[in-house]
């Protein structure tokens, strides 16, 4: 039966907590990768995300071939990156749309830190709505477990830009990084694993000042959601952006097993198809009408260049990629996008299982991906 087969998937996982088994995965081999990305849901405890009753149309509007500068094509592409699945939207029609064998329009596929960027866009909502009082309002408002801590001090701003000034390694090939190490620790009393290794971290920097890249912060924006609104991210998701805007797909997103509340930095799985919906309803956030759900604060922000990370003009907003021109992307470890160009009116979309979690050479693979993809709407 299928229901065993995902049982003894998760025994033969490495770690005794359900949390050390999902911390494992940094280092999967990469046929245990490709057989769980797709399957995360049933092996790690998750919250259905439903689905819309009016799923939003995407239709077909042409065909286009990405053109390389080299030899290579969309099948070499596809197969050296263990890409799974790429779809590209210009004015909301499918230019193109490919998979791999054995995965299709339905499939559902982890997200990783493209995660991240939804956790942000709930955010944006819950400020709208007034769950969320102000930005700038410290986190102890929200999360009383941070009474006392230097966590509590901390901005939702800070929080929502990675510049808490809080130490956090974030090492994806080292096992005794903050990353590879947060979900390690048994349960205490029933308390995210997130908050329990968080709290007794310190400022190494005055808040505002210095951007750190952070997971663990990112959970602590889903815990800041659920607190605020008290909904699941699952829920709060559904009820915001998957139903009212016509998602495929039922979708599900990771659960602490401690807490049994979603992380949201990471474990949402959907479908290639709602994900490059997700860049549609980014890609016409601002359009004011009844169906605006994000508050102006975050409306001006979240895709701006906030805080430069790189020497070549590239940088980082609320929880999204901000490229120096103009464009920008969710992006996850092993080879996750959601890229939108508001010039162009383009989405495109990619799942896959890359040989490691980034490098430089996987990273120019993608942009030159992207770069074929312009090439040949040029």
């Amino acid at each position: 039966m299928e229901t065993d087969k995902f049982v003894h998937e998760r025994t033969i996982i490495p770690g005794t907590t359900m949390g050390q088994k999902l911390e494992s995965l940094l280092f999967w081999s990469q046929d245990e990768k490709e057989s769980r990305f797709p399957a995360m849901q049933y092996i790690f405890p998750s919250i259905q995300v439903s689905k819309s009753s009016q799923p939003f149309p995407l239709k077909q509007g042409g065909s286009i071939s990405p053109q390389w500068k080299d030899r290579t094509t969309l099948t070499s592409y596809m197969d050296s990156n263990r890409i799974k699945g790429i779809i590209v939207l210009q004015d909301g029609n499918i230019k193109l749309e490919k998979y791999a064998d054995g995965i299709d329009e339905k499939t559902l596929w982890t997200s990783f830190s493209m995660a991240k960027s939804v956790s942000s866009m709930l955010l944006g909502v819950a400020l709208k709505e007034g769950d969320i009082k102000n930005m700038d309002d410290r986190l102890e408002r929200y999360i009383p477990e941070f009474l006392g801590h230097d966590y509590g001090k901390v901005t939702v701003r800070q929080l929502l830009t990675m510049t808490s000034g809080i130490a956090w390694n974030e090492d994806y090939e080292d096992p005794n990084s903050d990353v590879a190490q947060m979900y390690q620790q048994p349960c205490v009393n029933r308390e995210d694993h997130i908050l329990t290794y968080m709290k007794p971290l310190k400022f190494v920097y005055e808040p505002g000042t210095h951007w750190n890249y952070s997971t663990g912060e990112t959970d602590l924006v889903g815990i800041l959601i659920q607190k605020a609104t008290g909904k699941s991210l699952s829920e709060y998701l559904s009820e915001k952006i998957w139903q009212p805007f016509g998602m495929e797909h039922c979708a599900y997103w990771l659960a602490d097993e401690c807490s049994n509340l979603n992380i949201g930095g990471s474990g949402l799985s959907a479908s290639l198809r709602d994900y490059s919906r997700l860049g549609l309803l980014m890609l016409n956030r601002d359009v004011q009408d009844e169906k605006n759900i994000f508050s102006k604060e975050w409306l001006d922000d979240a895709t701006s260049l906030l805080y430069p990370v790189n020497d070549q003009g590239d940088g980082y907003g609320y929880l999204w990629w901000r490229f120096k021109d103009g464009n920008y992307a969710a992006v996850g470890i092993f080879g996750q996008m959601i890229y939108v160009n508001p010039d162009k009116n383009l989405v495109i979309a990619q799942i896959a299982a890359w040989p490691h979690a980034g490098s430089k050479e996987l990273g120019h693979g993608r942009q030159a991906f992207i770069n074929a993809v312009l090439n040949a709407l040029d």
